[in-house]
């Protein structure tokens, strides 16, 4: 399968697109919410070596004429869709490649000082025996936890990561 690295990003598990999310994250920073605003690419979109370009044209479109407080005011996840519910989650060096990509995006598309402000979160099958080392990179700061949370002592272990 050949894919198309411009494309306006995968219609996932329930039909959203770039155009929908940003138009959602527009709707919650004018309602006074924090979005939590997703990116991540499939499975095959990573064995083909088209990350880079998925996750640029998912943070353009996601991102979308919003201002540059309204970027600071959100959260990004890097959430890799081959990772939601499969137990598999990016390496440390894997999520710290994406997670840097998209503050360089950000910084280029706003500036660096609202890159370093906004908050980019790590969202893929996140325990504890994996929290540490992914919250240890640069540019990870901070996890959306799923599975993890369901039980007291995995989701504190994960916090104590933190």
């Amino acid at each position: 399968m050949v894919f198309d690295p411009n494309q306006r990003g995968p219609k996932l598990f329930v039909g959203e697109t770039n155009e929908l999310i940003n138009r959602k994250a527009k709707t919650a920073l004018a309602k006074g919410l924090v979005p939590i605003i997703c990116v991540g690419e499939t499975l095959d979109q990573r064995e083909h070596d088209v990350t880079e370009q998925i996750i640029k044209n998912q943070i353009k479109g996601v991102l979308g004429g919003l201002s540059s407080s309204d970027v600071e005011r959100a959260i990004i996840a890097y959430e890799p869709v081959w990772a939601i519910g499969t137990g598999r989650n990016a390496t440390p060096v894997q999520a710290q490649e994406v997670h840097q990509l998209i503050r360089k995006l950000i910084a280029r598309e706003y500036s660096w000082t609202v890159a370093e402000k906004v908050v980019i979160q790590y969202g893929g099958s996140v325990k504890p025996d994996n929290a540490p080392d992914l919250l240890a990179q640069r540019d990870i700061d901070g996890a959306l936890v799923g599975g993890a949370s369901l039980e007291v002592d995995s989701f504190a272990s994960v916090v104590g990561a933190c």
